[in-house]
């Protein structure tokens, strides 16, 4: 695997910023580790971080880079600071750069697949509600989304921190209904039947966000979104993660369709 940290310029952000990158690599020589790769532009798994976490954190606390070396696919970890990937009302444009400006960024560094058949999102907590976000907004470009412990129902931010809710969202009627809600999202995307990315979700059952995941849950299987939920014992910790990553690498639809 060829792993680099790349620094850039974003226009829409109107700063410098930073991400990390798995490319697969075809190599017979790292100890303990078969790579492949498949020689075309590659799958690609958008992998979000959560709200205290940035670029680097998958790397850090997990073996992402050893769990999908035989997977050949690349793996794209943008930081996203604490915007809950969303054009904040006081604050940046962290949705048009997540979901526009860094696609095309990546793709022009790296030999990166644009279809939607090899283009996955993932992440936690924050970046649980990130990649519900892009896949439901954007079914055309994702072809299967998870998210683990993901912070299902924003308006439960507006209880306990209404001033960050506020400067992210502006007012809870501004909030409820809109693009930003996943709810609401869930409903237009089950209006366009076999359109619909695939869903996966997964909370530990002594997580403090585990009630919002079942209400989540229970929305899309009434709108018959394609889902599909696992539970167990765990919190809201990395010890749970790194076990539930390896989980959605195995249930991405990664097989060859060209």
């Amino acid at each position: 695997m060829a792993l680099i940290q790349c620094d850039f310029y974003s226009d829409t952000l109107g700063l410098s910023t930073s991400m990390n990158v798995i490319l697969p690599q075809t190599t017979y020589s790292q100890i303990g580790m078969k790579t492949l790769s498949s020689g075309h532009k590659h799958k690609t798994l958008l992998l979000l971080h959560g709200l205290s976490d940035d670029h680097t954190i998958w790397l850090r606390r997990t073996s992402i880079e050893r769990y999908v070396s035989e997977l050949g696919i690349a793996v794209v970890m943008p930081s996203a600071q604490r915007s809950f990937y969303t054009d904040m009302e006081q604050g940046m444009k962290f949705w048009s750069f997540i979901s526009e400006e860094l696609p095309a960024i990546a793709r022009s560094f790296f030999p990166l697949s644009d279809r939607k058949e090899d283009n996955f999102v993932a992440g936690l907590s924050m970046g649980g509600y990130g990649a519900f976000k892009l896949a439901l907004t954007h079914p055309d470009r994702y072809q299967a989304a998870a998210s683990l412990s993901g912070a299902m129902d924003l308006s439960h931010l507006n209880e306990f921190a209404p001033d960050d809710f506020k400067k992210i969202f502006g007012t809870l009627d501004q909030y409820q209904g809109s693009k930003n809600d996943l709810f609401n999202l869930a409903r237009e995307a089950a209006a366009l039947g076999e359109v619909a990315p695939l869903l996966y979700q997964c909370c530990g059952t002594e997580d403090f966000l585990y009630a919002e995941n079942i209400q989540f849950r229970d929305h899309a299987e009434q709108l018959k979104l394609p889902i599909t939920y696992e539970e167990e014992p765990g919190n809201h910790d990395w010890g749970y993660w790194d076990l539930k990553i390896q989980r959605v690498l195995e249930w991405l639809p990664l097989q060859s369709n060209r």
